[in-house]
């Protein structure tokens, strides 16, 4: 899987929409299938047309700001490359980073914010939100006494 900044560099040499949108999708292609026993209702992705998954885990190290780890999947070419962007901005980073996330503004860095849909645009939205609700839960499990 590419990286954030190999991804927006690239995004830089592709001047129109049309290798933009192909770039899309041989990104999604390189993203890991997701094992089918991932692919539950649990980790479905409310709020996008096309069903997306997420899983999201936390790695050893500091406790109040842990490490989240993410992988995804989608049925539809486009939204598996928009899963694979928001995973190479958020997975392996601090869950304080992970909350921060602008989506939104990393599209439009892109030059893919004006071509989304409004469907796609809203199921981006969900996809963040779901990203930085499991980041949020596991810093405020952190921080929550020991039972």
């Amino acid at each position: 899987m590419s990286t954030l900044q190999t991804i927006i560099d690239d995004f830089e040499y592709l001047e129109d929409w049309e290798d933009r949108y192909r770039y899309l999708i041989e990104i999604g292609k390189a993203l890991p299938d997701m094992p089918a026993a991932e692919k539950t209702n649990e980790n479905k992705v409310k709020g996008c047309a096309s069903q997306v998954w997420l899983v999201a885990e936390t790695e050893a190290g500091d406790p109040a700001d842990p490490v989240m780890t993410y992988r995804g999947d989608s049925d539809a070419h486009i939204v598996r490359g928009l899963v694979a962007i928001i995973l190479a901005a958020t997975s392996g980073q601090k869950a304080s980073a992970v909350e921060a996330l602008d989506e939104a503004a990393l599209m439009s860095q892109l030059g893919l914010g004006e071509h989304l849909s409004t469907q796609r645009a809203n199921g981006l939205r969900s996809m963040a939100l779901r990203i930085k609700a499991h980041a949020a839960a596991a810093r405020s499990e952190a921080a929550a006494p020991g039972d």
